[in-house]
């Protein structure tokens, strides 16, 4: 079965480096994630944005936005990328590069990383990114849950601060990422009330598949067996392993163990598709 990783990464950052080398061991390259990809089956993947300075490093108030994938100069093929915002840079000329981006074909969302910047996904200075999101039918990821970085403000990035902008704006797809862990509960809620409002599985753990198959073992995701089951919308989550945290081939054998059977090509495959409809363009 062919599979889509809606959430990966690709960018030049300091603690990707470490998490790869130290944590998950997965080669953090082009190379090793072609690999790892045809290893897995994986058609296409979903690279979200985000760079850092040296100044400050990630979440960095002086990187460009919008910020894109620079770990490497050329982008490995079947990667879609979904541009990362930083509001404290995002004025006009922001806003313009933001648009010429969303021409390019390869170009299939927008991320926003809610917790790392201060700011809830309903303010203001957000309404521009939603317009231009729903002038190129693309949907808008949002970072949501615990946040990577001891730096970040988690009362920005809890999931019930999604629910204001899914109704306000009906004419965006928003995609939470990670399921707001570790308030799946509240993520599932959402998910299941807000039509526009869908849900990667990413980024629950950080390791190697022996890292995988130990947290199987006990009741440690109990809370995230819960929450799907209650939101019971299996038509509306999408796969994704927020690479390179894990090894891709595992994590899709760990997420598989929480899909009934009925629903597994549309969590891995179909529902990425139709949210995404510009990973066409990649084929």
């Amino acid at each position: 079965m062919k599979i889509i990783d809606a959430h990966i990464h690709f960018s030049d950052i300091e603690t990707f480096h470490h998490t790869a080398n130290e944590l998950s061991r997965v080669d953090y390259s082009g190379k090793g994630l072609q690999k790892e990809m045809e290893e897995g089956d994986v058609e296409f993947a979903v690279g979200m944005g985000v760079t850092e300075t040296p100044e400050m490093g990630f979440p960095d108030h002086h990187a460009a936005s919008p910020m894109g994938l620079d770990l490497e100069k050329e982008l490995p093929g079947r990667v879609a990328v979904c541009p990362g915002i930083n509001p404290y840079q995002l004025g006009k000329s922001g806003l313009d590069a933001l648009e010429n981006e969303l021409k390019k074909q390869q170009v299939a969302g927008v991320k926003i990383y809610l917790g790392y910047y201060p700011y809830y996904a309903y303010d203001a200075v957000y309404q521009p990114v939603y317009d231009l999101a729903a002038s190129y039918d693309v949907p808008v990821v949002f970072h949501t849950g615990d946040t990577y970085s001891e730096r970040g403000l988690l009362k920005y990035a809890h999931p019930l601060t999604l629910d204001e902008v899914a109704v306000l704006r009906r004419d965006v797809n928003f995609i939470m990422a990670h399921l707001g862990d570790p308030w799946v509960l509240t993520g599932a809620e959402l998910v299941y009330k807000n039509p526009n409002l869908f849900a990667d599985l990413s980024g629950w753990v950080v390791g190697t598949n022996k890292t995988l198959a130990g947290k199987l073992k006990d009741n440690y995701f109990d809370h995230v067996r819960h929450a799907l089951k209650f939101c019971g919308h299996y038509e509306k989550l999408l796969f994704g392993t927020d690479w390179p945290l894990v090894p891709i081939k595992g994590y899709a054998e760990f997420i598989g163990d929480f899909i009934p059977s009925r629903h597994v090509e549309n969590v891995f495959y179909n529902n990425a598709m139709r949210v995404f409809p510009k990973l066409t363009n990649l084929r």
